[in-house]
């Protein structure tokens, strides 16, 4: 197989001006949409420069150290995205939120890690950084879907909520049904992608692989092992943060604290 086209400087303004012709249809369709456009193209050239950077600097000192390092600001910036997205004012959401992203991305790169890739080392850039990158994004997000869904569910059924209590309900039976609700609604985007993988998308896993020349079957193999994590860190980081949300929302009395 070839290797890999590089892209030059050329090739991204190329690039550039898909972006240019976004600009041009929000502003003949009067959509106003110009500036966030804009500013989504600065970010993402500038992010994705750093990042590149600092990776390249990382998997030359091929040090646990620096890993983690990178993985913790990474959990770091996931955690924040999350929480505002649930409740951009309330602060006692963080540890909620960076101990559900923790525990599900653990074990699950664990699992992937020791028991699938068994790399030389346990801390290889090469497999940790993409991987961690890669279950970290989704989980962020089933994070911020079934935190949100859940916390403004128990907000408009309060009197339902407190129907239930007072028929001696615990407050785990009384939500228990919205609970199931917002976990069914956070990995509604994975399912949604594993049914038509490969029919309707091509995911950017299997495409960059094929693209640097890899076979296939083994981009493909790749790909199924990172649906898998998806799904089982997505559906673990739902359950831990539905569960955490709704003890907040409960006093030691065990009624609906208002």
């Amino acid at each position: 197989m070839d290797g890999l086209v590089e892209l030059n400087l050329v090739d991204l303004g190329w690039a550039l001006g898909m972006m240019g012709i976004c600009l041009l249809l929000s502003r003949w369709s009067n959509l106003a949409l110009e500036g966030q456009l804009l500013l989504a193209t600065g970010r993402s050239i500038l992010q994705l420069l750093v990042v590149g950077y600092v990776i390249a600097v990382i998997f030359s000192l091929d040090n646990p150290l620096a890993v983690l390092g990178i993985l913790a600001v990474m959990m770091t910036i996931a955690t924040i995205v999350a929480k505002n997205r649930i409740d951009s004012r309330d602060q006692g959401l963080l540890p909620l939120v960076f101990g559900s992203l923790l525990i599900s991305s653990c074990l699950t790169l664990g699992y992937a890690i020791a028991l699938i890739i068994q790399p030389e080392q346990w801390y290889s850039p090469q497999y940790l950084i993409p991987l961690t990158g890669m279950v970290l994004g989704q989980a962020m997000n089933s994070a911020s879907l079934a935190g949100e869904r859940l916390s403004s569910t128990i907000k408009s059924h309060r009197l339902e909520i407190e129907t239930h209590l007072c028929l001696g309900a615990t407050p785990q039976q009384a939500i228990t049904a919205y609970q199931k609700e917002a976990i069914r609604a956070s990995l509604i985007p994975t399912l949604n992608q594993m049914m038509v993988v490969g029919l309707v998308s091509l995911p950017g896993m299997f495409t960059g692989q094929v693209l640097a020349g890899s076979e296939p079957l083994n981009a493909a193999s790749y790909q199924i092992l990172i649906l898998f994590m998806i799904a089982l860190a997505n559906l673990i980081t739902a359950q831990l943060v539905t569960e955490g949300i709704y003890r907040r929302f409960f006093g030691e009395n065990l009624s609906l604290i208002s």
